[in-house]
């Protein structure tokens, strides 16, 4: 690991315009007056910085495909022009705009033609994380951000090391990709002592590396690394070069799964600061210097002084599945968080205070119901093959409910995994015809329904008759769909919600027995 030197934020005179100007934008005291930017996008990143840009007395722009009335209405009281159009090409709007900077929101591939126009003009191009990390001072001294990325676990993980640092006494603000722009944080009034940052890849993707834009974490990690999103990167080692960002510049703690030997290498491979340790985590023996498990115990043997010899006890399993969070994946998660917090200084008494009452969010392998041995299981989250996995491993025998959107990843390794702890699939999704072939392929004796239906209202109700028929006592039943919603749900969030609400019609209703005996609690 290398060595990064950094400027802090701090009051500039305006300087005139020009690469000069954006560069001397280190602050929210900097002179951000009358400066030309553009927005793309107007969801819940796109509106932040367009709001944050005018607070600013900047002079926005903001165009977008469409645009949901209350933001449109709210972008018209703060005296902000927005373009809808096709965005095949740059509107006339947004050329005599005469942009000096571009902010563009997530969703806009690295391809897309407005991102090629502005390279074609050498329009910079930010992203929203780097607008706030320029303008994290607005509240007293700037908070110091702890960044969390990784395949999956992401959001589990932030909330886990927020709850941790809460607990430890720290005012934290969980933020970014979780659903709380950081712009929305860095400006909240109360201010805080540190936020934790969720950053998808494609947020990482327009980070710099180097310059007055360069994020400088206290600790990072990139809790886990697999084929996703390869349709919005064009290759996996784009996705994986996006996922390396996380670790650039780190101060303190480098936090990287064992289990996971490309997360290492990104640690290595990193240029940090002076001073960052390399900290692993997984579900073995920790060595010096990681957390991990020894006998059903969570350790710490890397903030200790006699890391070599001795190890801090931060909770057990039995703990953990008292309240639900003793699947493998999620105890993964914890070790993570918990390094994270303990390169804080938060101490081990706060972190098992803050695991005892931590629940996991809804669609997060949620119990919706026990019924005559059998559980229903909802992990709508799994939205990727490699979600999807460690979903599946946490269960003996499972009937499974799997398709949706692919986003170009083939899941024939993930049923050829499991194919021997599979009872039975039903099939979901506008791309079925690729899910069953791997099902040809890997498991050509396994009992596999497909519902052909497209109707929202319909697809469910129709996989838990066919599940339930497939499903003996001590069965999991397992929405687990290794792949998007959007081709027949609004989101992952409604896709559980619908087959919570099938599970319960079709079992009549009523409260599930207690979830005390779910496998994975």
């Amino acid at each position: 690991m290398g060595s990064h030197s950094f400027d802090a934020p701090g009051t500039d005179p305006r300087p005139g315009s020009g690469p000069d100007r954006l560069d001397a934008l280190t602050s929210w005291h900097s002179d951000w007056s009358g400066l030309r930017v553009a927005v793309l996008g107007l969801g819940m990143t796109g509106f932040a910085a367009a709001d944050t840009l005018a607070e600013l007395g900047a002079e926005v722009l903001v165009v977008a495909g469409r645009a949901p009335d209350e933001r449109a209405r709210l972008l018209e009281v703060l005296g902000v022009p927005l373009v809808t159009a096709d965005l095949d090409a740059a509107p006339p709007a947004l050329v005599e705009h005469n942009a000096e900077l571009i902010i563009v929101s997530p969703g806009f591939h690295p391809d897309h033609p407005l991102l090629q126009w502005a390279a074609e003009q050498a329009i910079p191009v930010w992203g929203d994380i780097e607008l706030a990390w320029r303008l994290r001072d607005k509240v007293g001294p700037a908070a110091p951000w702890i960044l969390v990325t990784g395949t999956n676990g992401k959001t589990t993980t932030v909330q886990i090391a927020a709850t941790m640092l809460a607990a430890g006494g720290h005012r934290v603000a969980p933020c970014g990709n979780i659903g709380v722009p950081v712009l929305d944080a860095i400006r909240d009034p109360q201010g805080w002592d540190v936020l934790v940052v969720e950053l998808s890849s494609y947020q990482l993707h327009h980070l710099p590396l180097t310059g007055p834009g360069a994020l400088i974490p206290v600790s990072s990690v990139c809790l886990n690394i697999a084929d996703d999103h390869i349709d919005w990167h064009g290759s996996a080692s784009a996705y994986r070069d996006a996922k390396a960002k996380v670790y650039s510049n780190t101060t303190v703690a480098c936090v990287y799964n064992k289990a996971d030997l490309a997360t290492m290498r990104m640690v290595e491979d990193a240029d940090v600061g002076d001073g960052a340790r390399a900290i692993g985590f997984g579900l073995g023996v920790p060595g010096p210097s990681d957390l991990g498990i020894v006998d059903g115990i969570l350790c710490d043997r890397a903030f200790l002084e006699d890391r070599f010899d001795s190890a801090i006890e931060l909770t057990t399993i039995s703990d953990l599945a008292a309240v639900g969070l003793a699947a493998p994946h999620v105890v993964a998660n914890i070790l993570a968080a918990a390094a994270l917090a303990r390169s804080f200084d938060v101490s081990p008494d706060a972190i098992r205070a803050a695991l005892a009452t931590f629940t996991l969010d809804a669609h997060r392998i949620e119990v919706v119901a026990i019924r005559d041995g059998i559980s229903w299981i909802d992990d709508s989250k799994a939205t990727n093959p490699h979600a999807a996995d460690a979903s599946l491993a946490a269960f003996d025998s499972v009937v499974w409910l799997v398709g949706g959107l692919l986003k170009g990843v083939d899941i024939g390794d993930l049923v050829a995994r499991h194919a021997g702890r599979l009872r039975g699939a039903v099939v979901i999704g506008v791309e079925r015809k690729e899910v069953l072939a791997a099902f040809r392929r890997h498991a050509p004796a396994l009992r596999v329904f497909e519902i052909d239906s497209d109707d929202t209202g319909e697809v469910m109700p129709s996989a838990v008759v066919l599940a339930a028929s497939l499903a003996s006592a001590g069965d999991v039943v397992l929405l687990a769909p290794a792949a998007a919603s959007m081709d027949q749900f609004a989101s992952y969030a409604e896709r559980g919600a619908k087959f919570a609400q099938a599970v319960h019609d079709y079992l009549g209703g009523g409260s599930h027995e207690d979830s005390s005996s779910y496998p994975g609690a």
